[in-house]
Order: structure tokens, then sequence, then C-alpha cells
């Protein structure tokens, strides 16, 4: 970290300090808005941390930690937007409510955090990513447990939320429900799309990005034993890699289950658009409009499945996963 990040950070933490103080704020308050006990928790980077034994204020700050919190029916008092959205991930938008809005993909508010008064915060690589200063100002509103890295497996950082929380047994019983789900959904196909590749497209901004095989709905078809395309047929950086319009050769397949996120990004969120199913149909009309695009085999053979692009192009936990394995059998079975 440089000199002026620091100092930056410094500055920042001061400005903040009479917030704190305020809400009574500390990374090692013994669990204020309930017994006092505490345990050892460690995250995934191998800091060891006081928790309460019954965490009663969580606040999650990106999407896995929300989606797993939310399986595990943890006592939310706060969270990020979706990335692109400016609510909540869409697909979690029926569990979450009106959970309170603490700022957005990577960029937390912090003063609405520690006015929040958590007794615990959670927080993964998707959001705090190579962000020390984050941390350290996260850690004097409260403990704050980073549970796994961007594109790491959803199941891991599942677990460690799992602990974090104190809901192990819970957590396993959430686990071994998706894997009944991808068992029946199995069992339901047979053989039926043998030899057949499915491909995933976030179409954003005039032009495709595809979903490789690290990232949730990868790892989806990964389990229900669908094929990918040679050029999807990998592991990637832990996000969705662009394609020119001069290679979009590269997302075609036998199926293509087509999503978006509207016209927003994480610096723009509020630049419209939606990026549920009515979405992804508006933005596959705009991807027919460009060359080429109708030439490929899945447009052709009428393959092309609109879905809800916060569940198929964007990360989660355990719900987007069960979610995910729901709209293929809907659309195959």
């Amino acid at each position: 970290m440089s000199a002026r990040t620091r100092r930056a950070a410094g500055a920042l933490i001061l400005m903040l300090l009479p917030v704190l103080a305020a809400c009574g704020g500390s990374g090692q308050a013994a669990d204020p808005a309930g017994s006092g006990a505490t345990r050892t928790v460690t995250d995934v980077e191998g800091t060891s941390m006081q928790v309460p034994v019954h965490p009663e204020r969580v606040v999650a700050l990106s999407e896995p930690t929300l989606d797993g919190a939310l399986a595990l029916g943890a006592p939310l008092v706060g969270t990020i937007t979706g990335r692109g959205q400016n609510t909540v991930p869409h697909y979690l938008e029926d569990r979450a409510g009106d959970l309170q809005i603490l700022g957005g993909v990577a960029n937390p508010n912090y003063e609405a955090i520690a006015k929040a008064k958590p007794d615990l915060i959670l927080v993964d690589g998707t959001s705090i990513n190579n962000n020390p200063d984050a941390i350290e100002i996260l850690r004097k509103i409260a403990p704050t447990f980073y549970a796994g890295y961007a594109g790491g497996d959803w199941r891991a950082t599942f677990g460690l939320v799992s602990q974090a929380l104190n809901e192990v047994d819970a957590g396993k019983k959430v686990v071994a429900d998706y894997d009944a789900a991808v068992a029946a959904a199995k069992k339901q196909f047979g053989a039926t799309y043998a030899g057949k590749t499915f491909s995933i497209v976030r179409w954003q901004g005039g032009s495709a990005s595809v979903i490789l095989k690290e990232l949730p709905a990868g790892m989806a078809l990964d389990d229900l034993g669908l094929a990918r395309p040679a050029a999807q047929d990998r592991r990637g950086r832990g996000h969705s890699e662009p394609v020119s319009l001069e290679n979009l050769d590269q997302i075609d397949a036998d199926y293509l289950f087509f999503g978006t996120l509207g016209g927003s990004s994480n610096g723009n969120p509020d630049a419209g658009g939606t990026s549920d199913e009515s979405g992804a149909e508006k933005a596959l009309a705009e991807a027919e409009k460009v060359p080429g695009f109708n030439s490929l085999t899945a447009v052709r053979e009428k393959h092309v499945i609109p879905v809800d692009g916060s569940l198929w192009t964007s990360t989660g936990g355990p719900l987007l996963m069960q979610g995910l394995i729901a709209d293929v059998v809907k659309a195959l079975a």
C-alpha cells in the first residue's frame, strides 16, 4: 500500500470516528445486541476474530454473502446493490424484502454501515478485492469476515458464511438440498441432451460476454452434465470475458442462455434497463440487429433462452444455484 493510500485511508477513518463512537462500533465488540458471548472464527485469509455466538445484526456486502445469509435465515440489517443494479440482486428481491441498502458493489457506504450497528460484517473478493483500506475501515465498525475469493467455489464460500453465522449444520442441509435438485434434474433429462452444447452469454452495451466454468452458472451446467462449446469449455479469471463482434461465433452453441444486466454497470447502476427475463428479451432484440448474430446455430434453431441476468450472469450462493437448476429444468425438461 502506498503512503498516499495509507494517508487517505487514515483520513477517512478519522472522519468516521464520531459515527463509530456514537454507534458503539469496535472490531472486537462482544455481541452487543445479544448475550455478550463470543466465539473465535477464522476467515478465508486466515484472519481469526471474535464474533457473537449468535449474531443479531448482520451486514452482507456482496452477492454471495447476501445469498448465503438469506439461505440461512440470518438476521440481516443491511446489504449492497447487485452489480449493475440499484437494488438488491433481482433474484433475491422477494427474500430480501425492504432490506436497507448500504452502498454498491465495491463501493460500501461506511457511514451508513456504522449507523446500522452491525455485530458482524460479511465480505468476499467480489466486493472487497485487494482493498486492505476497506477491510481496515470495516473492522473499525464490527468484526469483518472475509468469506471467499472472486471466482472461488460457491460451496467453499457458503461453508465459511455458515461458520461465521454459527449455522454449519443448517448450511450442510442447504447444500444437500441443492445436490438433491441436481440429481432429480439429471434423472429427468436422462440422455436427452447428450452431445449438445450450452452457451451462457451476457449481452451488455451492444456486445457479448461469456460466462465460463468457474462462475456459478458454469458450475451449475457442469453439475448437470451439460457440455459447453469449445470456446467456453474452460475456467476464466473470475468474471465474464468480453467477446468482440468479429468473434461472435465464440458464443455459439446448440442452446444459448441469454441474459443482461440492463444498460447499467458497476460504475453506473442508474443507466436504466432491467436484469430480469423481460430485460433479456429486449437485449435479444438488440442483438438480432448485429451482423452475424442471426447466423448463429442457437439463433437459427430458435434455441436462445432469455434468462434473469442477475441469476445467470452474475454471482451468488446456494439460492442462486437452486434458481439456475430450476431455470434449466423449466427450459429443457
